[in-house]
Parts: structure tokens; C-alpha cells; sequence
């Protein structure tokens, strides 16, 4: 689906982020500028600290930066405004962190139905679960899922709003490597058979062969992109 002409669906220019400890500074970004084409799927890889999460998050709107710009389908974030952060986040983002924050007493249908009820265009809880491979899953509570099934509930639920943007930090972080080609498989999935622009964050270089794009991030900087020539499947990752 992506291409190197592609529009830019998300774009940020030298954002900087410098968290204070007291009279400690700590530098988490410096000077990173990215861009995020219409239905490509990146990864961004690198060690714990260099400041993956840290710009997942700004692009999110769930951080905002110490300065520097984001912008959204040609239109700057207004990056001081908690309600235009609200409305980017709840009408463009999907998120799927390392922990699947489901609610223990809700089934895999109402977990997913918890972001329907606020959407502008939703997806049918039980299509966003079979688009997770969970038709037959969605009645069950997620202590009656394995870890796999929980992420493919917390995937269900971020894309049922139709999200322009999936944003996944470390999604496959608590699995196996035979859960993890499962989750792959659904974020690749929608990636492709939704057009949904994606970035990935993982410490794991193998599933960089997944991407269109791999960012590589150190000390608060990307040091270098790379083009995949082709895109493996999950099943094909030697992990």
C-alpha cells in the first residue's frame, strides 16, 4: 500500500523532550524529525531509553514535547490545548501498549465496545474481533484468553474507531514468539486491509522485517532509516 509518493499522514519537526528530576535533566529526544506516510507501516527500533515511547507518545498526543512541532494531515497539533489533544486522540489514534489494560469484568465484546460508544464511525465489535481472528472469542472474559488473545482484544479495540493512525509499543513484549507472529499477523492485517497508517515500537530487530520503514533510535535520536526491499510475513521472521 505504501509508497515513497505517498501523502504524509503524520509529521513531526525537532521535537525535543526534557524530563526534570529536580536539578537533573534528562534529554529524551533531540532534534527528531519523522514523517509517517498514508498506510505505510514503521517500525522504530532500538535499546530501552533511546526515546522510542518517549516520541510514540507526542505523536499520540498523549505527551506533549519541550518544543518543536507535530503535524497531522498538513495541520499543526495544537500541542498546548488538552481539549485539541482529546478530540486528535479520540478521533485519529489507536493505541496498543506492552499491557493490555482490559477491564477483567467486561467480555471481549464489551471491551471492545467501551471506544465504539464514543467514535465517530465505528466498526462493529464483533467485526474488529474476527478482523483479530476472535469470532469465537468475543463472549469470553480475558481471564479466559491467553496473553495473545488479551493483545488481540486490546488490537480489536484500538481499531474499532477506525483510527487513521495505530501506534504499538512494544505489542509482542510479554509473548512468546508463536503469540507474537499471531499479534503480527492482526496488526499486519489491518495495516494493509484498512489502509491504517502504523508505527511499531520494539527492541526485537528481527520483526523490523515486517516494515516498510525501519527508524533506529539512539540517545534520543534517529540514527539511521532503512527501506525494507520486501516485507517478510511474521511466520517467515526467524525469532
Amino acid at each position: 500500500m505504501e509508497n515513497e509518493t505517498s501523502a504524509i499522514a503524520l509529521e513531526a519537526r525537532d521535537l525535543t523532550k526534557i524530563y526534570r528530576m529536580g536539578t537533573v535533566e534528562v534529554r529524551a529526544l533531540r532534534g527528531v524529525d519523522v514523517e509517517l506516510r498514508e498506510g505505510e507501516l514503521v517500525v522504530l527500533l532500538g535499546p530501552s531509553g533511546s526515546g522510542k515511547s518517549t516520541l510514540l507518545n507526542i505523536l499520540g498526543g498523549l505527551d506533549t514535547p519541550s518544543s518543536g512541532t507535530v503535524i497531522f494531515r498538513g495541520r499543526e497539533l495544537a500541542l498546548d490545548s488538552e481539549r485539541a489533544l482529546n478530540l486528535y486522540r479520540r478521533n485519529h489514534v489507536g493505541f496498543v501498549f506492552q499491557f493490555y489494560n482490559l477491564i477483567p469484568s467486561l467480555t471481549a465484546r464489551e471491551n471492545v465496545s467501551l471506544v465504539t460508544e464514543i467514535a465517530r464511525d465505528p466498526m462493529p465489535p464483533p467485526e474488529a474481533l474476527a478482523m483479530v481472528g476472535l469470532a469465537e472469542r468475543m463472549d469470553h472474559f480475558p481471564a479466559q484468553l491467553s496473553g495473545g488473545e488479551q493483545q488481540r482484544v486490546a488490537i480489536a479495540r484500538a481499531i474499532a474507531k477506525r483510527p487513521d493512525l495505530l501506534l504499538c509499543d512494544e505489542p509482542t513484549g510479554a509473548l512468546d514468539s508463536k503469540t507474537g507472529i499471531l499479534v503480527l499477523d492482526a496488526i499486519l492485517r489491518i495495516n494493509r486491509e484498512l489502509g491504517t497508517t502504523t508505527a511499531l515500537i520494539t527492541h526485537n530487530a528481527v520483526i523490523a522485517e515486517i516494515a516498510n520503514r525501519v527508524l533506529y533510535f539512539a540517545d534520543g535520536r534517529i540514527v539511521e532509516t532503512r527501506r525494507n526491499a520486501v516485507q517478510r510475513a511474521p511466520a517467515e521472521l526467524a525469532w
